[in-house]
């Protein structure tokens, strides 16, 4: 996937703001001017910060290390999480449980005893017990399924996690800023562009305008994914 264009942006309504009366005036510098008391983002700085965000996407897959995937709002959960398993990274669509990060440990512990059930259920374990504890666990499973799924490969706290509407998932930023994190985000008129590294100015309510941003920062990552493995295989035949 190529950069999107302005036209593409604009075909997928990424220019949409929120009402004047809701703004942050934070984001004044990427505003590009009011239209029927909605503010319209300016093209060219979504452009700009696309480039910007899409570089350093790049370069933290090309060093090996995970970038989250976060989205909990129902229009942009799908997108995001197809987005992230196109390219191996963990992701977080259905709810941001506090200290989600910032209390890892506990986090492990709950994926660790999905994939403890997940086990008993495939092996026969529970060959003999009741229909209705079987139930109860499968139940309890896919709970934990929901919330904890996108991160059951996470052994360790990602480097970076990228933000469908920072106003939002709140919560994650202020863990990602503890942790000393990386964050992209995709940044409408009501929130604090200060907030993330990486603000994207964009639409963060309309579908479109949400994949065509999420699925050119995912396809980035890939192209530094294949990047570090051409590096890998060029010092391999280097050595032999």
């Amino acid at each position: 996937m190529e950069k999107p264009t302005y036209k593409d942006l604009l075909d997928a309504g990424v220019h949409f703001g929120h009402l004047k009366k809701k703004w942050n005036p934070k984001m004044a510098p990427y505003i590009f001017m009011e239209r029927k008391g909605i503010h319209i983002i300016d093209l060219n700085r979504t452009l700009e910060s696309l480039e910007r965000a899409g570089n350093a996407a790049r370069s933290i897959a090309r060093a090996g290390k995970k970038i989250m995937f976060v989205a909990t709002k129902k229009q942009a959960r799908d997108i995001v999480a197809d987005a992230a398993r196109s390219v191996g990274m963990p992701h977080v669509t259905d709810r941001w449980l506090g200290g989600m990060m910032t209390n890892f440990s506990t986090i492990r512990r709950s994926v660790k005893k999905m994939n403890n059930i997940d086990r008993m259920l495939q092996d026969g374990t529970l060959s003999n017990v009741t229909k209705k504890e079987r139930l109860t666990l499968t139940r309890e499973r896919n709970k934990l399924e929901r919330v904890l799924g996108g991160i059951a490969n996470l052994n360790r706290l990602p480097s970076a996690i990228f933000i469908v509407d920072i106003h939002h998932e709140h919560i994650a930023v202020a863990e990602a800023h503890k942790l000393g994190l990386k964050t992209f985000g995709i940044v409408d008129t009501n929130s604090d562009p200060n907030e993330v590294d990486y603000p994207i100015p964009a639409n963060d309510d309309a579908s479109k305008s949400v994949a065509i941003i999420t699925r050119y920062i995912a396809e980035c990552v890939r192209q530094g994914l294949e990047e570090r493995e051409r590096n890998k295989a060029e010092k391999e035949a280097a050595k032999g």
